[in-house]
């Protein structure tokens, strides 16, 4: 009887875990927000937002790692519950980075 309450609860606490930067897919954003840009300002762009997802890559794999030691320890995903998981916002600047890719490609950006 205590595994059919506690396998569910076990569950959804590693379902709730922040998920590595690496597994996050980006979001699909249209490529008529950068449509008017240079090729240098979008090479600029794509720098900024690059180091952007760097810097919030590390914060979601320390939150990823803490959720893991949370569930081993606690049994609950510590860093996601506490806000520090920033799945969303990775993968907004992957979908941003993406559209820059393909707005340089259509204009023969080197």
């Amino acid at each position: 009887m205590r595994f059919l309450i506690l396998a569910p609860l076990a569950v959804l606490a590693v379902a709730a875990c922040a998920k590595k930067p690496d597994q996050i897919a980006a979001v699909e954003l249209p490529d008529d927000t950068y449509r008017a840009a240079s090729c240098r300002s979008l090479a600029a762009e794509k720098l900024k937002i690059s180091q952007e997802l760097a810097n919030l890559s590390a914060k979601q794999q320390t939150a990823a790692n803490g959720d893991a030691w949370g569930v081993f320890l606690l049994g609950l995903p510590v860093s996601s519950m506490s806000g520090n998981d920033q799945e969303t916002m990775i993968a907004v600047a992957k979908g941003k980075i993406q559209s820059i890719e393909r707005t340089q490609t259509a204009k023969g950006c080197a």
